[in-house]
């Protein structure tokens, strides 16, 4: 079976590309908390209300960081927050960029975390049919010991116009052909941080299947859960 066979298995396990193609965008509401929060001294996320637009890499953020305020992720171009107004009141272009120098290390500011937080929540809500799109490698790989035979296992190479923890990640599929676990590294973190992203608690929204329930294992220090509750726009 060649990985397109494989990937339209999966696009079907999770809905289909008929209901994807008619989506303008995906709602979701988010609670997230772990070590990361605290050595980077940010919040946690408590049922914070996000948009991920599905044409393009578009994140946004409703009431967040503060109520009134609206984060936005746009591509690897720009992260920024509006107010009630649509005027911007903090911007930051090539914000992947801006993650060097010490200060890094010790704190992230609001628009570090938008950035890292817009990327990343965009790319696990529109996870897999994000593959459907041109520029992606993707390789079947041996199961491997530890993996049940009957999960997939791929080896996906992301285009440079998405942003990303790294460019490269495996992805697992059970025999359901469900997504779950993805391992990457937190690039913007350290080349260090090295995790296994683990989904669970499927549950379906009217046609599309989606993991409700994320837990996060670092290298760097413990798990950190995720509660993902998406409806469909």
């Amino acid at each position: 079976m060649t990985h397109q066979d494989i990937l339209l298995q999966i696009i079907d396990a999770h809905g289909d590309q008929s209901l994807w193609k008619n989506l303008d965008a995906i709602e979701a509401d988010i609670s997230t908390w772990g070590f990361l929060f605290t050595i980077k001294r940010r919040p946690v996320l408590n049922h914070v209300k996000v948009t991920a637009k599905t044409l393009t890499t578009h994140l946004i953020f409703q009431d967040f960081p503060s109520p009134g305020l609206t984060g936005e992720l746009i591509g690897n171009d720009e992260v920024r927050f509006l107010d009630n107004n649509g005027k911007i009141v903090a911007q930051r272009l090539q914000p992947r960029s801006a993650f060097k120098g010490l200060r890094h290390f010790m704190y992230w500011d609001a628009l570090d975390f938008i950035n890292f937080g817009g990327y990343a929540t965009w790319n696990y809500l529109v996870t897999p049919f994000l593959f459907l799109r041109e520029g992606f490698q993707i390789a079947v790989l041996e199961s491997g010991p530890g993996t049940p035979q009957a999960w997939v296992k791929l080896s996906v190479t992301f285009p440079d116009d998405v942003p990303v923890h790294c460019r490269k990640q495996i992805f697992y599929f059970d025999d359901n052909r469900h997504l779950r676990r993805i391992d990457y590294t937190a690039e913007v973190v350290g080349h260090w941080a090295h995790a296994a992203h683990i989904c669970n608690n499927y549950r379906d929204f009217d046609g599309f299947k989606a993991p409700t329930t994320r837990k996060f294992y670092h290298s760097y220090g413990a798990a950190a859960p995720c509660r993902v509750r998406p409806w469909w726009a």
